[in-house]
């Protein structure tokens, strides 16, 4: 059974930085796909950043340059980094696996897209 555990999450001021951690278990194919995810109350889950098992990634424009998705080379965990934080960055974070690479069956950043999800991990970024 996959299970997708997040951590890493709180409260931060702006220019703070944190790194979330997802912990994946229970692989079902070795080429996947890991995104994560961010839900803001009121606003619609949006595609964060994700990370192809051959090490490609992509990002959504408003955190190009501020977030770094990166991987354990057992693939047990993956990683994102975020630094110089902004207020509008504090959501519920999520991770997510497709168990097919980041570039097929549809756009990264689409929800549809993966398999299974994590529960989530806050984070709060105050002026």
């Amino acid at each position: 059974q996959v299970q997708l555990v997040e951590s890493g999450g709180g409260s931060v001021q702006s220019g703070g930085s944190l790194t979330l951690s997802c912990a994946v278990s229970g692989y079902g194919n070795s080429r996947h796909c890991i995104g994560w995810f961010r839900q803001a109350p009121g606003k619609e889950r949006e595609g964060v950043a994700t990370i192809d098992t051959d090490g490609s990634s992509a990002y959504v424009d408003s955190v190009k340059g501020r977030f770094t998705i990166s991987q354990d080379n057992a693939w047990n965990t993956v990683h994102l980094h975020m630094s110089s934080l902004k207020p509008e960055d504090t959501a519920m974070y999520y991770c997510a696996v497709d168990w097919k690479a980041c570039w097929v069956g549809g756009d990264w950043y689409e929800y549809s897209k993966y398999k299974s999800w994590g529960q989530g991990t806050q984070v709060t970024v105050s002026s």
